[in-house]
């Protein structure tokens, strides 16, 4: 079987759901929601059986409305109770799960967020949603976007999640079966269009961007101060203790490795955020902090600070480089060693037996907290992202040190000041621990929003390039009139998607399979495209009774054995 002859290209025209975005005056149309491509091309061995691998993408999604009295719930999926607020019995707890439980607190615009826990297990298909009641007509509506009666100020967003299960894939969103029709020809529009062209497509503007904390609000820059606090024991290292996690080699700031490593995978993910803040031009300061247990020739956990708070992010981005000599350094130096010291061994596959015991995670959190005390600016959020492969303990030691549920605790309750969140990254470790750790700036902990769960440490650049996409201001694919967005959709494979945003990729200048567009991550995790419209109070009568149809839709194809160019023709 060939590349091509496993690609199944299911097209906008089936699997799809109509639904209209209507006009002035009584007009009604179709528009919609494709929902996805589903196909699988490659095959693995489980005991003497072949099973095929898999490819599929989840959508779920919350559309508002505002028709001159604020942002008003329309359509959610799911929604077990119709109301139009995505909602969901939580299967363990059977506690209902809402949309408007997630609000973003900086955000005073922000209706809430997608619900974090969805994932591959608990978004049902999309046959089965609810399109709710239009809430200017009260009528059911049958899809989508359906609505009958528009006017000059109306607009309306609609933000979808998506989550590829399995295996991760390129991401396209598309749009087909355009069609614009002049609708009635009222005596108000033939005084200033005689002809009745559709013209409701060009009158509306609309803005498509990468809703990274899915609240359905295009989020600005604010100034933050971020810490990177960073697991250095040597289980991210050495390959005694699940360092290695391949034979492939890496390249890392010009060395190539013969081997691949966690922290490699770090450097590579740091660096990459780093980067992607000073193209971006952000309001930041960013320090770095590290951690591992304590050495057999001292009882004293060896955490400190790699490099601190600044603005200069080019001498933070020299802090991060070659981080298995600076790990090294920490793990396997003499009693006291520095990561600067260069006495230690950063060969992966050397003998590491009488390294240090312990993971201090907590005290490595503390360090940061400190940092952030001292050097934060008093305008500016803080934040701390923690990344572990292990389970805290304290080591040989007789000192006992708090747990790290306890310290980030203290960190987001501002004990001792700032108030910080406290964002975590698991990477096959502790899940508990870290969960338990993650929320946000006075707020508990245990938040999902706050917590990164990496199965493969392959996708820690990936996480990092997200967590860097909430730091700026979301990026914007394209704004222009919905008109002009629907043909960007429509043409050729439609809108090739970035699942990493922190790599610096143009939507429309570069080719879809550039090398820094990248793929969604396999693992369920959430990503969300938010697409707003609004018709200006200005626009004129030649749109009334203009009528507008469209179909929406996401394609994907798999990672593995494709380049990201895309099918030949999008169907």
């Amino acid at each position: 079987m060939t590349e091509k002859d496993a690609i199944d290209t299911i097209g906008l025209s089936r699997r799809t759901l109509l639904a209209g975005l209507g006009a002035v005056g009584v007009a009604s149309a179709g528009a919609g929601l494709g929902t996805t491509a589903y196909f699988n091309d490659t095959e693995s061995f489980e005991g003497n059986t072949l099973t095929a691998g898999q490819l599929d993408l989840l959508v779920d999604w919350q559309q508002t409305y505002d028709f001159g009295e604020g942002q008003t719930f329309v359509s959610a999926h799911p929604d077990h109770d119709g109301d139009g607020e995505q909602s969901i019995l939580d299967p363990e707890t059977e506690e209902v799960l809402r949309y408007s439980d997630f609000p973003d607190e900086e955000d005073e615009d922000s209706n809430g967020a997608n619900i974090p826990v969805l994932d591959c297990e608990t978004i049902p298909p999309t046959e089965e949603a609810d399109f709710g009641i239009d809430p200017v007509t009260g009528e059911e509506m049958e899809t989508l976007v359906q609505f009958t009666d528009v006017k000059p100020g109306d607009s309306g967003e609609i933000t979808f999640s998506l989550h590829l299960c399995d295996n991760p894939g390129y991401i396209w969103m598309q749009a087909g079966n355009l069609t614009e029709d002049g609708g009635a020809h009222t005596e108000p529009e033939s005084l200033v269009d005689a002809d009745n062209l559709p013209d409701l497509a060009d009158a509306i503007d609309a803005k498509l961007w990468y809703d990274e904390d899915c609240d359905n609000v295009h989020d600005g820059a604010e100034p933050v101060d971020i810490m990177l606090t960073l697991d250095f024991s040597g289980s991210m290292l050495y390959d005694q203790y699940g360092g290695v996690i391949s034979d492939d080699d890496i390249t890392v700031d010009g060395t190539t490795y013969g081997e691949t490593t966690k922290i490699d995978l770090v450097e590579l993910g740091t660096r990459q955020f780093v980067d992607y803040l000073q193209t971006q031009g952000a309001d930041v300061q960013v320090g770095v902090a590290y951690f591992d247990g304590e050495g057999s020739d001292d009882s004293v956990p060896r955490t400190g600070i790699l490099e601190p708070l600044t603005t200069n992010l080019s001498a933070v981005d020299t802090a991060l480089s070659d981080l298995r000599q600076k790990l090294a350094n920490v793990v396997s130096g003499g009693a006291g060693s520095t990561p600067f010291d260069g006495d230690g061994d950063p060969d992966p596959y050397s003998n590491a037996n009488g390294i240090a015991t312990g993971t201090y995670i907590s005290e490595g959190l503390d360090d940061a907290q400190t940092e952030l005390a001292n050097n934060g600016r008093s305008n500016a959020e803080k934040r701390n992202i923690v990344l572990s492969d292990g389970e805290s303990f304290n080591g040989d030691g007789s000192t006992q040190y708090a747990p790290p549920a306890s310290a980030a605790a203290d960190a987001r309750a501002a004990s001792p000041a700032p108030a910080t969140d406290v964002y975590t990254i698991n990477v096959n470790g502790s899940a508990s621990v870290l969960q338990a750790m993650a929320g946000p700036a006075g707020g508990s902990g245990g938040d999902p929003v706050f917590f990164n769960d990496v199965d493969d440490p392959l996708n820690i650049p990936t996480v990092f390039g997200n967590l860097a996409a909430q730091t700026v201001a979301e990026k914007v694919i394209m704004e222009d009139s919905l008109g002009n967005v629907l043909d960007a959709l429509a043409d050729g494979n439609g809108i090739p998607l970035d699942g990493n945003r922190s790599t610096i990729y143009d939507e429309f200048a570069d080719p879809a399979d550039d090398a820094d567009r990248e793929a969604f991550r396999g693992d369920g995790v959430m990503h969300c495209i938010a697409l707003s419209w609004e018709l200006p109070f200005d626009v004129g009568n030649e749109i009334q009774g203009d009528t507008l149809g469209f179909d929406l839709g996401f394609y994907t194809e798999q990672e593995r054995h494709n380049d990201g160019s895309g099918p030949d023709i999008a169907a």
